[in-house]
């Protein structure tokens, strides 16, 4: 069927059930506009491969079908190959991201149907979703921004449709116009919204579960290997923001601890699943503490860092006897967390034998020069495990380099990092000192999560980005237990060659760090107000005025009372907008309000032109109003013939009926 405009009918004024009105040319380009740009921010989410190939076919299908539709049975052809094409994308599993890449495969192959009012209107409908969608994966002002234009642009579209059923002459409004009716209905609702935001009661947790994501976020997970984090390295993006509540830590002693990793296959280090149910081991912790707020950004995982090391696990986590932290439901949103955290002076100084046994295990058949080196320095070193410690990190100081371009290594990967290459990043040093102590009979682990941070001078708070990713080890020492050692660290200066940090500043320049600054300030500031504003805050909305805290009933008679103030509002601004739509309507009834303060207001019932009599027969010099209300009367229900030249005399008798004065 064709979707060329074609002349409306004499019956266009009958309703839309009773015939099928074909889109014209502008019309489709202002619903296919509208689509995509409801799209557009939850392609943004999706994987950029996947986002690509559907972008792609729906300008190839909004092309194709610009004259002509397709035949049912390719259209049927082209949803089942993109339907396999985004289950296969996402390994046949469903999840929140699966559910919404069906959702832009649909919406981009929807304009296939595209050829009336009604299938605009489907369109339209459908693509309203999107933005809503896109809330499941992403809570940032830039999807907030996105779905907005989106969804004002939707609901232009659907006051085009509605004025092209109803008249032909509608069709000439200018594009600002039906943007300044969708601001106005938008200004309309806004206080309820406001009010329900703010006031309508939380709850604490969730009352149905979320389905998790299928494409897990870039982040530390509960497996390493050699060369996999160079990727993860390179991101930029924040994992979390600290606020320190007196002094804090130097950077050089911000570790921010995760995942443990206790097995090693002979390449790749894994998390022991089946310690997470044990109690955390016993610590006897420093006198110093750093109390401090921590604002983590979601991970999909139930896995979060903190400080090293955590004095108690926060309501909603636990801790393992690792002292792994984890939490009760996936971190699918930002959260808040307040912390305390302290060195330790003493970390499980009794080990069990079945922590011990796992702290030595190591794979048979791999590294046959590591495991000879270590039974050489045991035999000089004799029961003395810190002099072990000691002689790798002076080994690491002296012939070592650090980093990030490095080979791919192959099956005795520790051999060749120690023997061969000596040069890499955290993971090889990590994973290489580990391997070595244990062939040296010293329990140790490896320890994953992130290192430092940069203070935001403008926030006062301190960024970790996912950029900062770090991994680290831990030996066991007799009396002092678990003994944090950073091999990487050991790097001498002069041996530093390829950092992060050198890479970000070729790419973004020095200069740029405080507009950085402002920029991720003004994103904590979106997380604090807007997302971060949960249950407890909300209990904490009037502590300014002395209310320390509002119980569901106090917030419920205050959502209440403001959400009746705020529907009253809104009802007296769409009758006022309902009885004075036109303009031109609105311009009469002003100049009447004039002539009312002199007493000559118009009565209800009386008709323009005798009103205009009579305030002349009164006041001999109003003439000019009958000649306005002449031509008010003729425009009016004479009617305008819409056309550019009607429009100007439109325009004339409004700034006429607006400027007179009694």
């Amino acid at each position: 069927m064709s979707t060329r405009a074609e002349p409306l009918p004499a019956s266009a004024s009958k309703p839309a059930a009773a015939q099928s009105i074909a889109l014209d040319p502008q019309s489709r380009r202002w619903t296919l506009a509208a689509a995509a740009t409801c799209l557009l921010p939850l392609l943004l989410q999706l994987p950029a491969a996947m986002a690509i190939v559907i972008a792609v076919l729906g300008c190839a299908v909004a092309a194709t079908t610009r004259r002509h539709r397709l035949p049912g049975w390719l259209r049927v052809l082209l949803a089942l190959a993109l339907l396999g094409y985004v289950m296969a994308s996402s390994h046949f599993s469903l999840g929140r991201d699966t559910g919404c890449a069906l959702l832009a495969a649909m919406l981009a192959i929807k304009p296939v149907e595209l050829a009336s009012v009604r299938d605009a209107r489907s369109l339209l409908g459908f693509a309203l979703f999107a933005p809503f969608s896109t809330f499941l994966l992403d809570q940032g002002p830039l999807s907030l921004v996105l779905a907005l234009l989106g969804a004002t642009l939707a609901l232009a579209a659907l006051l085009r449709l509605a004025d092209l059923e109803s008249s032909e002459a509608a069709r000439t409004l200018p594009p600002w116009h039906r943007l300044l009716g969708v601001w106005r209905l938008a200004a309309i609702g806004l206080p309820l919204a406001l009010a329900a935001f703010w006031l309508f009661p939380r709850i604490a947790t969730p009352l149905w579960g979320v389905p998790e994501r299928v494409l897990a976020r870039p982040g530390l997970s509960d497996r390493m290997s050699p060369g996999d984090w160079i990727d993860f390295m390179n991101d930029d993006s924040p994992a979390l923001r600290a606020t320190f509540f007196g002094p804090a830590p130097a950077p050089s002693q911000m570790y921010w601890r995760g995942p443990v990793l206790w097995n090693f296959d002979g390449r790749t280090w894994t998390a022991a699943q089946q310690l997470q149910a044990l109690p955390p081991a016993p610590v006897t912790h420093a006198a110093r503490t750093w109390d401090y707020e921590m604002a983590l950004e979601p991970t999909e995982r139930r896995q979060m860092v903190a400080l090293e090391l955590p004095v108690q696990a926060p309501e909603g986590t636990r801790l393992a006897v690792d002292y792994g932290l984890y939490t009760s439901l996936p971190l699918n949103s930002l959260s808040r967390w307040r912390m305390r955290s302290a060195a330790s002076v003493e970390f499980e100084a009794q080990l069990r034998a079945p922590l011990r046994a796992m702290a030595l295990r190591l794979p048979d058949g791999y590294n046959p020069r590591t495991l000879a080196l270590a039974r050489k320095w045991r035999g000089e070193a004799g029961a003395n495990d810190a002099a072990i410690v000691e002689r790798a990190l002076s080994w690491i100081r002296s012939d070592f380099a650090y980093t990030l371009a490095t080979p791919l290594l192959g099956r005795h990967s520790v051999d060749e990092f120690l023997f061969d290459q000596q040069a890499g990043f955290c993971e090889h040093f990590s994973s290489a000192f580990v391997v070595l102590m244990r062939a040296a009979g010293i329990p140790a682990r490896v320890i994953t999560g992130y290192a430092g941070g940069y203070h935001n001078r403008y926030g006062d708070y301190w960024l970790v980005r996912k950029s900062d990713a770090h991994a680290w080890a831990e030996v066991w020492l007799e009396g002092r237990g678990w003994v944090r050692v950073d091999p990487t660290a050991a790097v001498a200066p002069e041996r530093i060659y390829d950092t992060i940090d050198d890479r970000a500043t070729g790419n973004f320049g020095a200069g740029l760090a405080p507009m950085r600054d402002m920029g991720d300030w003004l994103r904590r500031g979106w997380n604090d107000f807007v997302l971060g504003f949960d249950a407890a805050r909300q209990q904490r909305l009037l502590q300014p005025l002395g209310i320390e805290r509002l119980d569901q009933r106090a917030l419920i008679a205050l959502f209440a009372a403001a959400a009746v103030v705020a529907i009253a509002w809104m009802l007296w601004l769409t009758a006022r907008a309902e009885r004075e739509r036109d303009r031109l309507l609105r311009a009469w009834h002003r100049l009447g309000r004039r002539y009312a303060r002199l007493g000559l207001g118009r009565a209800p019932h009386e008709a323009a032109g005798d009103w205009a009599a009579r305030v002349v027969a009164a006041r001999p010099g109003s003439a000019e109003l009958a000649s306005l209300s002449a031509r008010f009367a003729e425009w009016r229900y004479a009617g305008g013939d819409g056309r550019t030249q009607g429009r100007r005399e439109l325009d004339g008798l409004v700034r006429a009926l607006r400027r007179h004065r009694p």
